[in-house]
């Protein structure tokens, strides 16, 4: 059975990490419900040139033809869609990723506000036990950063900074985007072939 995923961009820096994670999820044949900020739509037109439309089902289209998304596995909801089903913890996605994840948005999910759908997919997340991953993208951290991503560990969320490693000789700007989403796939348990792993011989796909 494939796996359903909620994923939300925000405002923060690095959306091509948002991009590549949901191009990857339906290419591993997950189902994507997407959500994003209205910050999300103006950091997309700075680093990608993306310019992600208001309305979920032009965003939809958009999207779907991007990620050759044939077979209709990507559902995109407006952030105030409270019918949406990651809304309701009846019929939560089977994981939530907030990638790329500001500050604000980690603050609000630690004070457990959920005031739009990204903040209230991931309190969905926490209190039925479903994984929560957020991906914040801030240098440095203040230690109000740091006291709310450790409040949201100890809740059971994965804080998982964007920190590419080098071990596998990155040349260009994607291999790096590939290192932080591969340990994104990895923590959801969906199949990639996106790095090689450490000790093997496995090419990246």
């Amino acid at each position: 059975m494939s796996k359903t995923i909620a994923v939300a961009w925000t405002g923060a820096s690095g959306l091509p990490y948002g991009l590549r994670l949901v191009d990857r999820l339906l290419a591993a044949g997950c189902r994507v419900w997407l959500v994003y900020s209205q910050a999300a739509q103006i950091v997309a037109k700075q680093e990608t040139d993306l310019v992600l439309p208001a309305q979920p089902r032009e965003a939809q289209r958009l999207l779907a033809e991007r990620f050759a998304d044939r077979e209709g596995r990507l559902t995109v909801f407006g952030r105030d869609d409270w019918n949406a089903p990651p809304a309701s913890g009846s019929n939560p996605p089977d994981a939530c990723v907030i990638c790329p994840c500001t500050m604000g948005t980690l603050a609000e999910v630690a004070a457990g506000t959920a005031k739009d759908l990204i903040t209230r997919a991931a309190d969905v997340a926490l209190k039925e036990g479903k994984p929560l991953i957020l991906v914040p993208r801030e240098t440095p951290f203040s230690a109000i950063h740091l006291e709310n991503m450790l409040k949201l560990s100890r809740a059971g969320a994965v804080i998982l900074p964007p920190s590419p490693g080098f071990y596998h000789r990155p040349t260009e700007i994607g291999g790096l985007v590939d290192f932080v989403v591969a340990r994104i796939l990895d923590r959801l348990g969906v199949p990639h072939a996106l790095m090689p792993r450490w000790g093997g011989e496995r090419e990246p796909a």
